[in-house]
């Protein structure tokens, strides 16, 4: 058996790998230590700590949700029922919202795919009877 293995010959330790490795890691430390970023101390002048002012003209939109059984409601608040066609109690709204804030906040009426679309004419015609001029829907 030990012939067999004298036949094969011993290569012994190779040295040409490991110097192409020490030269491929100095010439990505010599690359990387070139781009080093040097920090600087940038001169802001951040504003002072004033009174804030409100900005009362941010508008907030009024969204309508109309259920597929014909229920409409807006701020999780129910303002009519299937039943009714009227929608008193959301022409009220719609009028106290206008008396207070003006007509800056649009109206986003989103029906649900399953529901009438009579009853999304209802709540267009309650809309329009309040004096809601922006309206869209989403």
């Amino acid at each position: 058996m030990a012939s067999v293995a004298s036949e094969d010959g011993d290569i012994g330790f190779q040295i040409a790998p490991m110097v192409d490795v020490v030269f491929v890691l100095m010439l990505f430390f010599m690359a990387s230590a070139g781009s080093q970023v040097v920090e600087r101390e940038l001169s802001i002048n951040l504003p002072g700590g004033g009174t804030a002012q409100k900005n009362t003209n941010v508008s907030v939109p009024i969204i309508v949700n109309i259920n597929p059984d014909g229920s409409v409601v807006v701020a999780e608040k129910m303002y009519g029922n299937g039943a009714d066609k009227n929608l008193q109690q959301l022409r009220d709204f719609f009028a106290l919202g206008i008396e207070q804030f003006g007509d800056k906040n649009p109206v986003i009426v989103r029906p649900a795919p399953e529901c009438r679309h009579e009853r999304v004419m209802d709540v267009l015609n309650a809309a329009a009877n309040s004096g809601v001029t922006k309206l869209t829907f989403g």
